[in-house]
C-alpha cells in the first residue's frame, strides 16, 4: 500500500482537512507546505502527484499521536533518515497509540470491513521483528483497518468501501 493512500484514507476517516493536517505536521516539528500537501494527497494518475515519503507519513502519525495524546516530556518524534523505512506494522502501531485503541477496539474496527482477526494474530503484529511470534502486517490487513475506520467514523459516507 502506498503511503499516499494511507495518509489520504486516514485523513478522510478522521475528517482532517488541509489546515488541520498542516497543524498535525507542526506538532511533530515539520513545516508542511500547502502545495506539497496537495501533491501528496493526489492519486497516482492525477497530474502533479508526488509519492509520499516514509519520513512524511511517520511525521504525520507522530503529530497525530501528539495531537490526540499530548506531548511526552523529554521525548521528541523520531525523524526517519533518508534510507530508513516505516513498515505496515509500525504504521498500525502508531495509529493504535494515537487513537488509544485496545486489541478489542482494533478487532471491532476490522469487523466493520468484514475482516476477521483473532487477538493472537493481532498481538503478533505488535511484537518485535526478532520475536518468534512476530507477523508482518500485510497491505490487505492495513487497507481493511483503514476502511473499517472510515465506516466507523464516517457512517454517513455511502461509498466508504471505495478509496476516499
Amino acid at each position: 500500500m502506498i503511503h499516499n493512500d494511507i495518509l489520504r484514507r486516514l485523513r478522510f476517516a478522521l475528517k482532517v482537512n488541509d489546515g488541520a493536517a498542516i497543524d498535525i505536521f507542526k506538532l511533530a516539528g515539520y513545516e508542511m507546505e500547502q502545495d506539497y500537501l496537495q501533491c501528496i494527497m493526489k492519486r497516482e494518475e492525477e497530474e502533479g502527484f508526488i509519492r509520499c515519503r516514509d519520513k512524511i507519513l511517520s511525521l504525520f502519525l507522530d503529530g497525530l499521536i501528539i495531537k490526540r495524546r499530548g506531548k511526552q516530556e523529554g521525548v521528541e518524534p523520531k525523524v526517519l533518515k533518508g534510507e530508513e523505512r516505516i513498515n505496515n506494522n509500525e504504521i498500525l502501531r502508531k495509529i493504535k497509540i494515537a487513537m488509544t485503541y485496545r486489541d478489542d477496539d482494533m478487532i471491532e474496527i476490522l469487523k466493520y470491513a468484514n475482516f476477521r482477526v483473532s487477538k493472537g494474530e493481532l498481538s503478533a503484529l505488535f511484537r518485535k521483528p526478532d520475536h518468534r511470534s512476530y507477523k508482518a502486517c500485510g497491505d490487505q490487513l492495513l487497507r481493511n483497518f483503514l476502511q473499517g475506520m472510515v465506516k466507523k467514523y464516517r457512517p454517513e459516507t455511502k461509498h466508504a468501501s471505495k478509496n476516499p
